[in-house]
């Protein structure tokens, strides 16, 4: 038992170690991301929505059916219900009533909202879909961020490293007498400055892992970390189309405008919505209802409700007392509860028909609001429209800019390696002093960082191009 606990012990450890020594792919993050990032997550909030219009409008077809019940209890001089006979009483009521409804016709308006739901649905998918794309450009811009410092950080330190075995051997020398010792100085100030611009290096590097983080809702910032990968600038025949194909590609799949003509199509739905209201409606009705009442009946003083009659007068010549029947004394007692709910029980059925004839205009100024939203939907189009293709052109551009710029930072570097290995040779036999040799390799190490904004520039400018011709933003693979 004791050796079984240790091992559990020591699993527990290792996948708690495992777990936050993961370091994640660009694949894993933009996953990651699709599944947890926070627009994301609203936007299915959203098409959750839709599908609750949808389910609402498929509602609207089915029949209404409702129950309803009261009891109630009055005192005083009231009519029994049962009966029809005033009585100072406390009577208590019971109704109770079941109607079922069903719309025979109400100018299409259940099926025009039908419509307009399923309309719905669909543009709040192409809405989650946009979002997903920026949210995986955002991952991948990230990531490469990320990347960069890293690269960045290795070039510097490389540098410095240099800079260390150089100081050594600018002391010896030194003590030697064959450089002047403000030479010494000259390198342990580079070397200081390198120091520096390493621990600002790594700073970004954890900088922009936070940002990474963030956007894919992963909470241990200290132990989050990306993989190890050095990614080169990728063959891509992308520049070989033309703007204008890229465009027409993009206008089909794009969901900037598919949201576009969803919303065009919504607006048209409303219209035919409001206009419903100009036609009749007819709606069909069955109605059960039954009714109970009990009474504790407070008689009139002095009169006996066992006798049949009573003495209402003598006549004046001969002095014969009049009687009469004891109406409204003499009354059965109340019968069974259900008893009188099956003897008092009814139903009633029919028709309801309604005709529009004047409503105020407001059913005239719904259809022209709608009408006026149908032509901001196809002007919001036509924005679109041409923001896409600007984006487009945009995003060209910036890579034809970007592969001539990485370009040309590769020739700067191995210019400057070339400077830097001539001004090495001369510091070696003392032909150059420390300055002028910091210098060079100062500037080899600014064109090497350069050259790597340069290439992670280009590397994502291309994918963004890419996107807007159709590759899904799940296969943002470098």
């Amino acid at each position: 038992m004791k050796k079984l606990t240790i091992l559990i012990f020591f699993l527990i450890i290792g996948i708690s170690s495992n777990a936050q020594n993961k370091k994640w792919t660009l694949e894993e993050a933009i996953n990651k991301a699709l599944e947890e990032n926070i627009s994301v997550k609203q936007g299915q909030l959203d098409l959750e929505l839709a599908d609750i219009d949808k389910l609402n409008a498929i509602g609207n077809y089915l029949p209404t059916f409702n129950i309803s019940g009261s009891n109630s209890w009055n005192t005083g001089l009231t009519q029994n219900i049962t009966t029809g006979v005033l009585q100072n009483q406390t009577t208590r009521n019971f109704s109770a009533n079941a109607t079922l409804g069903i719309t025979i016709f109400d100018g299409l308006n259940n099926l025009r909202q039908a419509q307009r739901a399923k309309l719905s649905k669909l543009a709040a998918q192409y809405n989650l879909d946009q979002i997903k794309d920026n949210t995986a450009l955002l991952v991948a811009n990230a990531y490469l961020e990320i990347l960069f410092n890293k690269e960045n950080l290795a070039v510097i330190k490389a540098q410095h490293q240099i800079t260390i075995e150089q100081l050594e051997r600018s002391n010896q020398l030194v003590d030697a007498g064959s450089i002047p010792r403000g030479d010494l100085l000259e390198i342990q100030s580079t070397s200081a400055n390198e120091e520096q611009r390493i621990v600002v290096a790594e700073n970004n590097i954890r900088i922009s892992l936070i940002n990474l983080a963030q956007i894919i809702q992963i909470k241990d910032y200290e132990n989050f970390d990306i993989a190890e990968a050095s990614y080169e600038a990728p063959l891509t025949d992308i520049t070989e189309k033309t703007p204008e194909e890229i465009i027409a590609k993009a206008k089909s799949e794009r969901p900037e405008l598919q949201i576009a003509e969803a919303n065009i199509a919504l607006a048209e739905k409303d219209v035919q919505i409001a206009r419903s209201n100009y036609y009749p409606s007819l709606q069909g009705f069955l109605n059960y209802n039954t009714r109970e009442s009990g009474a504790d009946r407070i008689l009139q003083g002095g009169v006996d409700p066992n006798q049949p009659t009573q003495v209402i007068g003598q006549v004046e010549d001969t002095g014969q007392t009049v009687v009469a029947p004891n109406f409204g004394l003499l009354t059965s007692p109340p019968a069974p509860f259900f008893e009188q709910l099956y003897l008092n029980d009814g139903i009633s059925y029919g028709l309801q028909l309604n005709i529009p004839i004047l409503n105020g205009f407001s059913t005239r100024a719904s259809v022209q609001r709608n009408k006026i939203n149908v032509k901001r939907a196809e002007f919001q189009k036509e924005q679109a429209e041409l923001e896409l293709e600007s984006n487009v052109y945009q995003a060209y551009t910036d890579v034809v800019g970007a592969s001539k710029a990485y370009e040309a930072a590769m020739v700067a570097v191995n210019a400057q390696e070339q400077a830097y290995q001539y001004s090495t040779d001369r510091f070696d036999v003392g032909l150059l002093n420390s300055f002028d040799f910091s210098q060079a390799k100062f500037r080899l190490e600014n064109s090497q960082s350069e050259a790597l904004r340069a290439k992670y520039d280009y590397i994502f400018k291309i994918k963004v191009l890419e996107l807007y011709f159709g590759i899904p933003a799940t296969e943002l693979k470098f």
